[in-house]
C-alpha cells in the first residue's frame, strides 16, 4: 500500500511539473496574457479540469514554486539547530539557496525573461503581489510559534512586524538583483553582491529585532 501511495504521489508531481513547464514555455513565448488554460491543457495533453486541479488559478502555472518556498521556510524555521534564532535559520536558507544556485534563489540564466513576462502582465503582477503578503503572513506565524505566542494576538505586533521587515530587506535586494541582470549586467557579480547584501539586511533585520 505504502509503495502503490508513493507511486502515485510521484505520478502527481510529475503530472504537476509536466503542466507547469509546457504553461511556462507557452508563456515566455506569448506571453502570459496571450495564452488560454485550454490551451496550456492541450499542449500537457491533460484535460483543463487537471490543470484546475493542480492549479486553481491561471497565475499559479508561472508562479508555481511558491508551495515549495513556504515548505522550505516552514522546515528551516522549525527544524533549526538548537540556540539558532528563527531569523538565523532563515538567513541560512537564503544564502544558502543562492550559493547553491537553486531555482528559487531568482539568480540564474533565462531569469531575465521570466520577470520580463511578470512585468508585462497585470495579472501576475498582481498575484506576485498577494503571494509576498501570503509569504509575509506563514513567516509571521512561524516566528510567533518559535517564540511560544499566539499567532492570532492582535495585541502582539512584533512577530508581524519582523516578519515585514524580512521580506522587505528581502525584496529590496531581490528587485536590485533583477534590474542588474536586466541590464546586462554579469550574472556572477551580481551574486556575489547579491549574496553580501542579503547577508547585510538580514543580520540588520535581526538586530532591529532583537530591539523589541
Amino acid at each position: 500500500m505504502t509503495e502503490t501511495l508513493g507511486l502515485r504521489e510521484r505520478k502527481k508531481r510529475q503530472t504537476r511539473q509536466l503542466i507547469s513547464d509546457v504553461a511556462s514555455g507557452l508563456f515566455m513565448q506569448r506571453g502570459f496574457d496571450n495564452v488560454t488554460v485550454a490551451e496550456v491543457a492541450e499542449a500537457a495533453g491533460v484535460s483543463t479540469k487537471t490543470v484546475f486541479n493542480y492549479f486553481p488559478r491561471k497565475e499559479d502555472l508561472f508562479l508555481d514554486r511558491y508551495p515549495e518556498a513556504v515548505e522550505l521556510v516552514t522546515r528551516a524555521v522549525r527544524e533549526r539547530a538548537e540556540g539558532e534564532t528563527p531569523l538565523a535559520a532563515l538567513r541560512r536558507l537564503f544564502l544558502g539557496m543562492l550559493r547553491e544556485g537553486h531555482p528559487l534563489g531568482g539568480i540564474a540564466p533565462g531569469y531575465e525573461v521570466f520577470w520580463q513576462v511578470v512585468q508585462d502582465s497585470p495579472a501576475l503582477r498582481a498575484r506576485a503581489r498577494e503571494l509576498v503578503e501570503e509569504f509575509e503572513g506563514v513567516l509571521a506565524h512561524l516566528f510567533a510559534e518559535a517564540a511560544g505566542r499566539d499567532p492570532a494576538d492582535p495585541a502582539d505586533p512584533a512577530p508581524r512586524l519582523a516578519a515585514a521587515l524580512v521580506v522587505a530587506a528581502y525584496r529590496a535586494v531581490y528587485v536590485t538583483s533583477i534590474d542588474r541582470i536586466r541590464a546586462g549586467d554579469p550574472m556572477q557579480d551580481v551574486l556575489a553582491d547579491r549574496i553580501t547584501l542579503l547577508d547585510r539586511a538580514l543580520q540588520a533585520v535581526e538586530r532591529a529585532v532583537a530591539a523589541f
